[in-house]
């Protein structure tokens, strides 16, 4: 047993005296997470790394946004939230974690949409999320931690505020995730589960399809089929909008890895991530 872990999990009501075992789960580079057994049960716990309140992540936020997707079938249910450590106890979901490429195969991404849409169209969840306003932010700040940053990071920063300007608002806000990455994604063949609200709140929903495209590196052809099961047709003016929002994900993902090397105490390669999502980002814009 981990010391420490396993004096939090007695000290919650649902697990106590249950002979709880415990097991790190590998993948995350923000948080801990353990896998608990108790009693044929199984759980997941996430205990928040170190100054994460930086990142923009407001735990009390991510617990409502939890509650609200677990409501509408796509969340795990919360099941305890500790705020004073801060930890969140969730129900473990079976299935397939998926990886980059699961997404080409027409019915996995048929299942992530239809997850998606039920986010979406649910109940409305607290905080707002820009994607463009949150680059800005990470790369003011790691700039604050004398984080070096190439000077091309400036020149995606200029580029995608031209884009900002052009593309206007798309609607009116509305609940997302904000982070489809493959690991956030537990696939049952039935269904799509989507796991770790840390960066949700209100927002454009474009920016989940174009950072779900991005993250899941959809070709063009993957991209119209993936708006087409959203909003059941593929136009023009919506796949510009995707590529657009690709290209804020990227950007998004390498000021989160400069901020990161500046404030995070897990041993992860983040500047090595920074770069390379940076690359990302400008071949978007010029392809753009």
């Amino acid at each position: 047993m981990i010391p420490e872990i396993s004096a939090l999990v007695e000290s919650m009501p649902q697990l106590r005296g249950r002979g709880a075992t415990i097991a790190p789960l590998t993948g995350g580079i923000t948080n801990r997470n353990y896998l608990i057994e108790a009693q044929g049960e199984a759980y997941v716990l996430r205990v928040a790394g170190a100054n994460t309140g930086l990142l923009g992540i407001d735990r009390m936020r991510e617990c409502a946004c939890a509650q609200a997707a677990a409501s509408v079938g796509v969340g795990p249910e919360v099941v305890a939230f500790l705020p004073e450590h801060p930890a969140l106890l969730t129900r473990f979901c079976p299935g397939t974690v998926l990886k980059p490429e699961d997404a080409a195969h027409g019915d996995v991404l048929a299942r992530i949409v239809a997850s998606l849409r039920l986010i979406h169209g649910g109940p409305a969840s607290t905080g707002e999320f820009c994607g463009f306003e949150t680059s800005r932010t990470y790369r003011q700040m790691a700039a604050d931690r004398n984080v070096a940053t190439p000077p091309e990071l400036d020149l995606a920063l200029a580029a995608l505020a031209d884009i900002e300007r052009s593309l206007g608002p798309s609607g009116p806000p509305r609940p997302c995730h904000n982070d489809l990455l493959p690991s956030n994604l537990i696939d049952t063949g039935q269904h799509v589960w989507i796991i770790d609200w840390e960066y949700a709140a209100m927002g454009d929903p474009f920016f989940d399809l174009g950072n779900l495209a991005e993250n899941h590196l959809l070709d063009p052809a993957q991209e119209a089929e993936l708006l087409r099961l959203y909003f059941g047709s593929t136009r023009e003016a919506d796949l510009r909008r995707l590529r657009a929002m690709r290209a804020v994900s990227a950007l998004r993902e390498a000021t989160w890895g400069y901020l990161q090397a500046g404030v995070s105490s897990l041993e992860f390669d983040f500047l090595g991530y920074a770069a390379g999502h940076l690359r990302r980002c400008l071949a978007l814009v010029e392809s753009a």
